[in-house]
């Protein structure tokens, strides 16, 4: 990995050197645009709207448009006298439970590397931090934006989480949560039990890309002059006939992984899933939906 940046951690009186790297990457498979005929790769033009000239990317300033249609043109000058730090410090602001930050607000994940002279206070500063349960909220300027962000320990590695500002979140504005949808307790019971049932401790290591993994193959295929044979669509679940019977459905299932069976989850009958065998082979009627 490449160091995209250098700085400190200001911790009181204790400055930490530290280079920041990206702790993730994307995985997607790119592409360029090219001319279907020959393959050429498509090049893109800076043109002005105004006089249809190119425009050297040494003349391009930024533009802030107005309601009006109007443009504020902003220049280098106009962003030097703004109060972004150039400091290069990460300043802690307080600690606080990890609980108490709502995920929504993480952007992006940055590990941080000591440098030779600062290895120990780093390594003080992480197990204090460590052992205490509680996060670093911090401010820091990266790539001209100010950021609040927190600090926390994985892998005994400080991770860097950059954050969204208050007003960068959205509420939620849905029709349904004026609604009065009304919930049976047995419904809600069979849900819980749902969850309850399919319950284990999380590992991303049972995930993959399944998509990224067979738009490579076809890929593969294509260079390697293949017939490409089409993966085969999955039939569309048609919309519950009864809410109790599909909870039951799907906790039958459920179980059934768990124990080794892997049997996949079948529709849901609209009668009770307690049925003779001969009768769970018979197409289930669908019966209307009921009104509100």
């Amino acid at each position: 990995m490449r160091s995209i940046w250098k700085g400190a951690i200001s911790f009181g009186l204790v400055t930490i050197p530290v280079k920041l790297y990206s702790a993730t990457e994307q995985k997607d498979v790119t592409f360029h645009q090219v001319h279907r005929e020959d393959g050429g790769r498509i090049r893109y033009k800076r043109v002005c709207t105004q006089d249809g000239q190119e425009v050297p990317y040494a003349d391009i300033a930024k533009g802030y448009e107005l309601p009006t249609g109007e443009i504020v043109v902003l220049t280098d000058e106009d962003f030097e006298d703004l109060p972004l730090s150039t400091s290069r410090r990460i300043d802690v602001l307080q600690f606080a439970p990890a609980a108490q930050i709502d995920p929504i607000y993480f952007a992006k994940s940055y590990y941080l590397e000591p440098d030779a002279q600062g290895a120990k206070p780093y390594v003080l500063l992480r197990n204090a931090l460590e052992s205490s349960g509680q996060v670093a909220v911090v401010k820091v300027a990266l790539r001209q934006r100010e950021s609040l962000a927190t600090l926390r320990v994985r892998d005994g590695v400080f991770v860097l989480e950059t954050m969204l500002w208050p007003d960068e979140i959205r509420t939620p504005d849905f029709g349904f949560l004026e609604e009065d949808i009304e919930v049976r307790p047995q419904e809600l019971q069979m849900a819980e039990s749902l969850i309850s049932t399919m319950e284990s401790d999380f590992d991303p290591g049972e995930y993959h890309d399944t998509y990224r993994e067979a738009l490579q193959q076809v890929i593969e295929a294509k260079v390697a002059g293949k017939e490409v044979i089409p993966a085969r669509e999955e039939e569309e679940a048609g919309p519950a006939v009864d809410l109790m019977a599909a909870l039951r459905a799907s906790v039958e299932a459920a179980k059934r992984e768990r124990e080794g069976g892997g049997a996949k989850p079948k529709k849901p009958a609209a009668k009770s899933a307690d049925k003779p065998k001969d009768e769970e082979k018979a197409p289930a009627k669908r019966r209307p939906r009921k009104t509100a």
